[in-house]
């Protein structure tokens, strides 16, 4: 009884995550409301008071509920393969609604700098970002040194992923993953590709 009562409560906190994230997408940051998120999600607007005290923070929990985290092999033993798995997942996050979500937090975060505080948590929770969760995996393991990694390596590979699809309007190709990876997150690293 109670697992079925933790599997209807896990459904309805992804329900008022999707209605949350629907909300967003049709009204935008700004006029997102409990009333709206409830009506969406077909609940009473207590429900969602129950958990959150604002709009913006049912849309970060939404965004923390869906954050992916990267997993590097735990043997780290192919840097540079793990390095591409960690940029292929951030454009595959792209993708999602929540990308959408923790884009305009940002662009609005001086109108909303508690959200843009929250979502920092979010990240910091999930091990960081992408690339640097698994810069900083090698580093506690001696694969690579601890002092290269610093705060503008760790953004290497997300900045040169951002660049080419502002540049380009596109997603980078395989190809330019390993071009990123080899050309510049490794070098960094005091790597030298093959």
């Amino acid at each position: 009884m109670a697992g079925r009562s933790r599997r209807r409560g896990g459904e309805l906190l992804a329900a008022l995550h999707d209605a949350a994230l629907a909300e967003f997408e049709e009204v935008g940051i700004g006029r997102l409301t409990m009333e709206g998120i409830a009506r969406r999600a077909g609940t009473p607007k207590t429900t969602l008071y129950r958990r959150w005290s604002t709009p913006g923070e049912v849309l970060v929990d939404a965004v923390a509920a869906a954050y992916p985290v990267e997993v590097p092999s735990p043997a780290a033993d192919d840097l540079r393969s793990d390095l591409i798995a960690a940029l292929e997942l951030l454009i595959e996050w792209s993708r999602h609604p929540t990308a959408r979500a923790v884009q305009a937090i940002m662009v609005e975060r001086r109108r909303h700098p508690e959200l843009a505080a929250t979502l920092q948590d979010v990240f910091d929770r999930s091990g960081r970002r992408f690339t640097a969760t698994v810069l900083h995996h090698y580093a506690r393991l001696g694969r690579i040194d601890p002092a290269l990694v610093t705060p503008v390596v760790e953004d290497i590979g997300e900045a040169l992923v951002l660049k080419h699809a502002i540049d380009t309007g596109e997603e980078p190709t395989p190809r330019r993953l390993g071009e990123i990876v080899d050309q510049a997150i490794l070098p960094a690293v005091g790597i030298r590709p093959r």
